[in-house]
């Protein structure tokens, strides 16, 4: 038995019967031993070479964190690291500080240092996350939660193969890879579905994962399909030309039918001859209505029995319990960040989904950057790097110091003005 922490992961040459062990729970911390290992490794110098004496460190937190359990993170910055200052933020409230207009091709404004209004919707591993903000301060009253996130995408996936194929429910990690290379959010549900009741030759949306071996194969890939390399960063020109596409209106995509484009990775339309036999010593994995079933639940939660409002729902909820004067700048700056938000039409759907949902005289904009697992990090560093918001990142900052002094009421009304 071998344990792996973070970054060692990719040191694993066998991820079967791999067994998570996770600090968080539903978005709460509740294992700090776990945490403390993550921590270690981080700190001590493995990974991130620092001196905790002259550091100050920006650290996220779940969004309306509880008060003990932010006491608790004190504690370990200041008086088992030694950490000189830090500051706990929310993902939302990190990503607050990108650059949000660039992600509808427009320019922030001459004099600001940021958006003043937005909707972040987070969408991550254990749950999803809408905050709206004003003047870059979260609203609290339109906070919105939902306990649906990849975990729940991946557990379902993995009932789903171990009832109609193999027993799969102890290989939550390459359940995860099938998940994130095969699955994608239908703008056409039932039309899709249909399509999958045809015979093989006739159904586009059919797919063959081959499971990896872990002898000659370390990782799986879609069978017809070409297997992609580490995506490589791409040119201003190209991060351009991405972002301009989020400011498309919903007119154009309506032409479509609902489909993404082809930059959106959804494999509908392999053609006969990526079709390839099945080798005796492969292990095919065939996905069909599996492909977009499993991610509607993000929209559609009562699919499996959870009396929630789905994600599109619930932003409007958000939006709507906000003051009725915002609400349409509101609706024109939605950012969809976490892992979840890399599925393919996921950003169409919630689209064209708002645009049913709400009144016709509002905008509706939806902006998503090529990476949005990684934006909220993004804006932390932003503000903690940039010489624009050096004021507020000092601001913000508990000393050790002030700590030892005072305690943890000074980081718990410092922090507040975050989520």
């Amino acid at each position: 038995r071998k344990t792996f922490v973070g970054d060692q992961l990719d040191t694993c040459k066998d991820f079967s019967g791999l067994y998570y062990r996770l600090p968080f729970e539903k978005g709460i911390l509740t294992s700090w031993d776990v945490e403390k290992q993550v921590w270690d490794r981080l700190f001590t110098g493995k990974v991130m070479p620092c001196d905790p004496l002259t550091t100050n460190l920006v650290i996220s937190e779940p969004v309306l964190n509880l008060p003990n359990v932010g006491a608790t993170y004190d504690q370990l910055v200041f008086e088992e690291y030694g950490f000189h200052a830090y500051t706990r933020m929310s993902a939302p409230h990190m990503a607050m500080y990108n650059d949000i207009p660039d992600l509808f091709g427009q320019k922030i404004g001459s004099g600001k240092k940021r958006v003043d209004c937005a909707v972040i919707v987070d969408s991550g591993y254990s749950f999803t996350h809408i905050v709206p903000f004003w003047r870059g301060k979260p609203i609290l009253v339109g906070i919105r939660r939902i306990n649906v996130g990849g975990k729940l995408l991946t557990n379902h996936l993995k009932e789903i193969i171990s009832f109609r194929y193999w027993n799969m429910m102890d290989e939550t990690h390459v359940v995860n890879e099938v998940k994130e290379a095969c699955c994608y959010v239908s703008n056409k549900f039932w039309d899709e579905l249909d399509i999958c009741k045809k015979s093989p030759r006739a159904n586009k949306i059919l797919q063959h994962y081959v499971l990896p071996d872990y002898s000659e194969q370390q990782t799986g890939y879609v069978k017809g399909k070409k297997r992609k390399s580490k995506l490589k960063p791409k040119s201003k020109k190209a991060k351009k030309t991405a972002r301009e596409s989020n400011d498309m209106d919903l007119d154009s995509e309506d032409e479509t039918n609902g489909q993404r484009s082809d930059d959106d990775d959804i494999d509908h339309n392999l053609s006969d001859d990526s079709i390839e036999e099945i080798e005796e010593d492969e292990q095919v994995l065939t996905m069909n209505n599996e492909r977009f079933t499993v991610p509607e639940i993000l929209f559609n939660p009562s699919d499996i029995g959870m009396d929630q409002a789905g994600i599109s729902e619930a932003i409007v909820d958000a939006i709507s319990s906000c003051d009725e004067e915002i609400q349409g700048m509101l609706y024109a700056n939605i950012v969809l960040v976490g892992g979840n938000a890399r599925l393919p039409g996921y950003k169409k759907r919630i689209a064209h989904d708002l645009r049913q949902l709400t009144p016709s005289e509002y905008e509706i904009r939806v902006g998503i950057d090529n990476d949005p697992l990684g934006y909220a990090w993004q804006g932390g560093q932003r503000f903690a790097s940039m010489d624009e918001f050096s004021t507020d990142f000092k601001n913000r900052l508990v000393t050790r110091a002030e700590y030892l002094e005072i305690g943890s009421a000074l980081c718990e009304s410092r922090f507040r003005a975050g989520v």
